[in-house]
């Protein structure tokens, strides 16, 4: 795909997170938003994956490490077509499949189930190391909050993964530099993240993560990168693609009310239908 193709798939992402949060009257709508290029790129361009074989074995994994995010990965794999769009306005309802965490159990396409902060880098390390010891060629990606990389575990799990050279792991870091309770740096300041990740022996590479053609390189100097895994800082936008939650921690885990999924909507078909005079 082109990246006008991407920005308009990430567009009906967004579309897909907002309908979804709103739906269910709650979850997780501002970092789900700013993680829906990579999601995008991830789901239509980066992974070897196939739709109509969600357990294909070498297919290339996924694991989701900031789990809340859900509704931005449940997003994507309804437009790549695991499952119908209409499902996501069951989102966290009562008897449906699309749960507030991903479930690997009953949802196509999910690779791990997560949602405590912390333990996903784990389990992708854990599928890189067996794709190495089974002499595989699928790729492992996982993506964290730069507040969950507050958690000790995930600095575990990255000099295991560094000391092993799982140059088939991509650490992919949201940095929306915002958490529930305010900036990061209020909070627990994570930075310098890249230089943290190259002590445990990553290669790192900082991008603007809402932005294709810095996407696009990453992944691909990340593919040519042998003998250590790849942490891409993906500096992001929280609530992106909405106006009125674009940089407000307060829509960390709020679902927007009537009046205003109204208005988020209209920004973002206006936002598509730009899109299409390009």
């Amino acid at each position: 795909m082109n990246n006008l193709e991407l920005e308009k798939t990430a567009n009906e992402i967004r579309k897909s997170i907002v309908s979804a949060v709103h739906s269910a009257k709650s979850g997780h709508p501002g970092g789900s938003l700013s993680a829906a290029e990579l999601f995008t790129y991830l789901y239509f361009e980066e992974m070897n994956i196939d739709p109509k074989n969600p357990k294909w074995e070498d297919r290339d994994r996924f694991v989701l490490s900031k789990g809340h995010v859900a509704p931005g990965l449940y997003a994507a794999l309804a437009e790549r077509g695991y499952f119908p769009k209409e499902d996501l306005l069951t989102l966290r309802h009562t008897g449906s499949y699309l749960q507030g965490h991903p479930d690997m159990k009953h949802i196509p396409g999910v690779d791990m189930s997560s949602g405590s902060l912390g333990q996903g880098v784990s389990a992708a390390v854990g599928m890189a190391a067996a794709g190495k010891f089974d002499k595989k060629d699928y790729r492992v990606y996982t993506m964290t909050g730069d507040g969950e990389i507050q958690e000790g575990q995930i600095w575990e799990a990255a000099m295991w993964a560094g000391f092993r050279k799982l140059d088939n792991l991509v650490v992919i870091v949201d940095n929306n530099n915002l958490q529930i309770d305010g900036t990061v740096e209020e909070v627990c300041s994570p930075y310098p993240i890249d230089q943290k990740f190259e002590a445990f022996h990553f290669h790192t590479i900082t991008i603007n993560g809402n932005d294709f053609d810095e996407i696009r390189a990453a992944f691909q100097e990340a593919r040519k990168t042998k003998g250590k895994p790849t942490a891409i800082i993906a500096r992001t936008m929280k609530g992106k693609g909405v106006s009125f939650m674009e940089n407000i921690a307060d829509w960390h885990g709020k679902a927007p009310d009537d009046a205003q999924y109204q208005q988020a909507m209209e920004e973002l078909q206006k936002a598509g239908e730009a899109l299409c005079q390009r």
